[in-house]
């Protein structure tokens, strides 16, 4: 096992740490049991995750001394809906769950946010612990307490905020992950340097070979500052009451519309993210805002780590409706998170709808 790195997420009473290592996915057990008293565990995973990691998590919750009940869901976007929520909820009831028990998300952003809404809702709340296993989940859905599940027609519509007692990453999941899963991942380590931090994206275009290969110790380092630069955004505005943590959808509202209309797992979240980004920056562009060179060296790096920014060809009347329904439209109005410089945007409201279509160019 190689050297750790811990962030901490200073949110008061719901303070947790970051545990990022390699080879340390056999630690779950003594993780957990170093937050709270550890005698029953739920491991939530999904079909393709269950064996190895999963299974690893399992064995070393049930060393540390846990009674634990596996919970397997379908992978993919349809997995996160009231029914499977519904079904577990079910299945925490038989398995005799209750305000003791820890529910472990051992997978992807679906496994996290779907098992997070679960332990947020049954029992009126439970204890739950990240074990993200994808590129997407450790930078990204495995911080910051937000959790839910999916309308029909509206990604993450009902859900809430419900921190976890930790989260623990190992890296050397990664190696297990298909191309594509890894390369969404990417999509939301790129967008952390447009919103917050023009050094690291000056880092990542510099360290594209060593990314491209997954060399250990660099995607500790990258997946370290993508959670550093989400934990200081989410201690400053926990429950998006501020605007601040808006910052953190650059790009998702085209991103959210792509998915909708395209139909849920068509794209996955971070390929989605990457085309939203170009589009949000073609927006500010119109607006102003930034200028062509600074959109294409957004696209640049986005092709050389393997992402494609090329638009969909779908309805943009349905793509522009899907947009109506994002969580950041006011009144009525589209607002958007758009950029003004390398490492700094802004939430921008009252955008004319024939931009915003525009922007699908």
């Amino acid at each position: 096992m190689s050297e750790q790195q811990t962030v901490w997420v200073n949110l008061g009473e719901r303070s947790y740490d970051i545990e990022i290592g390699s080879g340390n996915l056999a630690q779950t057990g003594p993780f957990v049991a170093g937050l709270r008293r550890l005698t029953h565990a739920i491991v939530v995973t999904d079909v393709n995750v269950e064996d190895p990691h999963a299974a690893a998590v399992a064995d070393s919750l049930a060393a540390a001394g846990a009674e634990v009940d596996v919970m397997v869901v379908d992978s993919g976007e349809g997995a996160k809906s009231i029914d499977m929520a519904g079904e577990l909820w079910q299945r925490l009831l038989e398995a005799g769950a209750d305000r003791k028990s820890i529910v472990c998300a051992v997978g992807g952003g679906v496994v996290g946010d779907l098992a997070g809404f679960v332990a947020a809702t049954f029992a009126r709340g439970i204890p739950f612990v990240q074990v993200p296993t994808t590129l997407l989940a450790q930078v990204d859905s495995s911080v910051g307490g937000k959790v839910g599940v999916n309308l029909p027609g509206a990604k993450n519509m009902v859900g809430s905020f419900w921190q976890p007692l930790g989260v623990l990453i190992d890296t050397e999941t990664l190696s297990t992950l298909p191309e594509r899963e890894y390369r969404a991942g990417l999509g939301e380590v790129v967008k952390y340097g447009v919103i917050l931090d023009a050094p690291f994206f000056d880092y990542l275009e510099k360290n594209v070979d060593a990314i491209n290969a997954r060399q250990p110790e660099v995607l500790r380092h990258v997946i370290a500052r993508c959670c550093r630069l989400k934990a200081d955004v989410v201690e400053r505005d926990e429950r998006e009451t501020t605007g601040l943590r808006a910052v953190l959808n650059y790009g998702h509202t085209f991103c959210h519309a792509i998915e909708a209309v395209a139909g849920y797992g068509e794209y996955l979240h971070g390929e989605a993210v990457a085309i939203g980004m170009i589009c949000a920056s073609r927006l500010a562009e119109s607006l102003e805002r930034v200028d062509s060179d600074f959109t294409a060296r957004q696209a640049g790096l986005l092709q050389q780590l393997g992402l494609s920014t090329a638009t969909p060809d779908l309805d943009r009347d349905l793509l522009l409706a899907a947009m109506g329904r994002d969580k950041k439209v006011e009144h009525g109005k589209l607002r958007f998170v758009l950029p003004s410089q390398m490492g700094h945007v802004e939430l921008v409201g009252d955008v004319p709808p024939e931009l915003a279509r525009a922007a699908f160019a």
